[in-house]
């Protein structure tokens, strides 16, 4: 009685939902009039006119030859799965399916992702009939069955790439998965050793990122403080080309430590440098001293920029000094001015503030005044950029670490470029589609990076292959002071 009166409420309130038999991991054929469905370890008969076979009840509702009622194998008890309500909507760049569930799982599973390209199947393990409703992307191809075990989903979508992530909510239960048709990943040889990607990365939403991976080669700081260009144009016979360090947009002065075969080209602002002999790379805020040479040969140490002292010596543009102390201006090695802090010193100058009424030895305009600086301990190549990114596979972003005095651009969405390695000493030269830096140093985990280093990014971000630009940018290519140039071994 329970089943006859379970199958007149099925056949009143619901509108019978047929299927292909495959669906439910069925095969059919007709033999001797009657129509058989066969699979999963179950065999059903039915004969039209007559109804279904024994041991089944005759009353069930009936197929349509190679289509069957979902209402009818539930009613049998064919699947092992509770049933599960589907969802779906878009969350970013993935199309989200959500299962209520009917209730709390006896062992949760947890969280599972992965990825295949141009095919993904998954097996969820609920009984979900709403995922056959659900509007797939344009242009994939979606098969799903309804089987005992749970509902498999296989997808295709030739040239893309599919990656899937499957996570438990609670309060009330769900069961989410996330599904991104993403665009192929890219490989091409550049040269020995050397070669050009384009991947993605999960922390867990994509980032997809450019860069060239190179196993030798030969790095070199490229440009001309003053002087703005392409990258590419700086290096035109380079392998690949990454943008530098920080530079004034007025003046075109770079901001940090910038080291060109052995020659301080620019001094350092108090952020973490790449520092390099050869093909061996490090990472840390420079261990700089500096002094300043007066008009009879005298000497004293001063502090650089970022690293205040006594006596400080400033190379950026912008306002030195503070109430109590004097600047002397100065142009190439001759004072031009000494005048009360603070004071803004023009384009292509330097400046010196020290106590009021307290210089380090006589010193008039007109004089010579020299700065010297040397790295300890020495590197032939050093570019200042930052903030750290990953140290040590570890992640390590902090710019309050470093001196950035404004944290909103490191907290802006934008084009990032970095330089890494890995812990066996291949190099990456890449930049990502826009994020923050953040995000950037979690995704490099993920690929395996064991330092990273932030440089310009935003509008400067851009990695050039052989003259091509192969980074993701909105309008022109934006000149930059400096650049990384890779060269053949």
């Amino acid at each position: 009685m329970r089943l006859l009166a379970l199958l007149l409420f099925l056949s009143c309130s619901l509108a019978q939902t047929l299927l292909p038999a495959s669906t439910f991991g069925l095969s059919f054929r007709e033999e001797a009039g009657a129509w058989i469905y066969e699979g999963e370890g179950v065999r059903f008969v039915y004969v039209p006119g007559v109804g279904w076979a024994e041991p089944l009840e005759p009353a069930l509702p009936p197929p349509d030859g190679e289509r069957m009622s979902l209402e009818a194998l539930k009613a049998l008890g064919y699947f092992r799965t509770p049933e599960a309500r589907v969802r779906h909507g878009t969350q970013g760049r993935a199309l989200r399916l959500v299962l209520d569930l009917p209730g709390p799982e006896p062992a949760p599973k947890p969280p599972s992702e992965g990825q295949a390209p141009g095919t993904l199947s998954l097996l969820l393990p609920y009984l979900a009939p709403g995922i056959t409703q659900v509007p797939w992307p344009k242009g994939m191809g979606a098969r799903v069955r309804l089987l005992p075990g749970g509902t498999e989903l296989t997808l295709s979508f030739p040239g893309k790439l599919l990656r899937y992530r499957l996570f438990p909510l609670k309060d009330p239960e769900r069961l989410v998965l996330d599904l991104y048709v993403l665009k192929a990943e890219v490989e091409e040889p550049v040269a020995a050793g050397v070669r050009y990607r384009e991947v993605w990365a999960f922390t867990p939403e994509p980032l997809r990122l450019y860069l060239v991976e190179a196993e030798r080669g030969t790095l070199i700081p490229v440009g001309r403080p003053g002087m703005r260009a392409l990258p590419k144009d700086l290096a035109p016979n380079a392998l690949a080309v990454l943008n530098g360090g920080y530079f004034d947009p007025k003046t075109a002065t770079p901001i940090g430590l910038w080291v060109q075969d052995g020659v301080t080209v620019s001094y350092p602002s108090g952020r973490t440098a790449l520092l390099w002999d050869g093909f061996s790379f490090f990472l840390g805020v420079p261990r700089f001293e500096a002094m300043v040479q007066g008009p009879s040969g005298e000497r004293v140490r001063v502090g650089i920029n970022a690293s205040r002292a006594r006596y400080t010596a400033h190379t950026v543009p912008g306002p030195v000094g503070k109430e109590g102390e004097e600047v002397a201006l100065v142009m190439g090695n001759r004072v031009q001015a000494i005048l009360p802090a603070p004071q803004e010193f023009p384009p292509g100058a330097w400046a010196l503030t020290f106590p009021k009424g307290a210089l380090p030895f006589p010193l008039k305009p007109g004089d010579t005044l020299s700065l010297y600086g040397r790295l300890d301990p020495p590197f032939r190549y050093a570019l200042e950029a930052g903030p750290l990114l990953v140290q040590e596979g570890q992640y390590a972003f902090d710019p309050s670490r470093e001196n950035f005095r404004d944290p909103r651009p490191l907290q802006a969405i934008a084009p990032q470029a970095a330089v890494a390695w890995t812990r066996e000493g291949e190099l990456w030269l890449l930049v990502s589609e826009p994020t923050t830096p953040g995000v950037l140093a979690r995704a490099l985990l993920t690929l395996g990076a064991w330092n990273a280093l932030r440089m310009d990014g935003g509008g400067s971000a851009q990695l050039w292959v052989k003259d091509k630009l192969r980074s993701p940018y909105q309008g022109s290519p934006r000149p930059v002071v400096s650049a990384l140039a890779l060269y053949a071994p």
